[in-house]
Parts: structure tokens; sequence; C-alpha cells
């Protein structure tokens, strides 16, 4: 959904585990955290704190 990236939690190189908190968006008022999906490493973090983002676009890539 489209928002502003109001904090990134991790860099690249991190170990994420399943449910880990990588960002949080605002979007319509709402905080919405954006937690890992599987365990990975993050590849790249495509987005920075105060960034527009729009439906669709690639946050961070995992490996």
């Amino acid at each position: 959904m489209p928002g502003t990236i109001l904090d990134v939690k991790v860099k690249a190189g991190d170990t994420v585990s399943k449910g880990t908190l990588v960002a949080i968006l605002e979007a319509m008022k709402m905080e919405n955290e954006i937690l890992a999906p599987q365990d990975a490493t993050v590849a790249t973090v495509n987005v920075s704190k105060g960034q527009q983002v729009n439906s669709g676009d690639v946050l961070l890539t995992l490996n």
C-alpha cells in the first residue's frame, strides 16, 4: 500500500528470523509493521526513513 517509511530496522547483511520486524510503514494514518516472511539474510535495503513508497515497490530483498 502507498505510504511513508517511518523506520528501517535492518541493514544489508543482517540475519533475520521469520516474524522479525524489518520496517515500519505509515499508510492511511496507521503504522504497519513489515515482518520478515522467512528466516534469511538481508541482501539489499531499497528504502530509507521518510521515503514515500507505492504499492508494488520493493522495500528490501532477502537471500
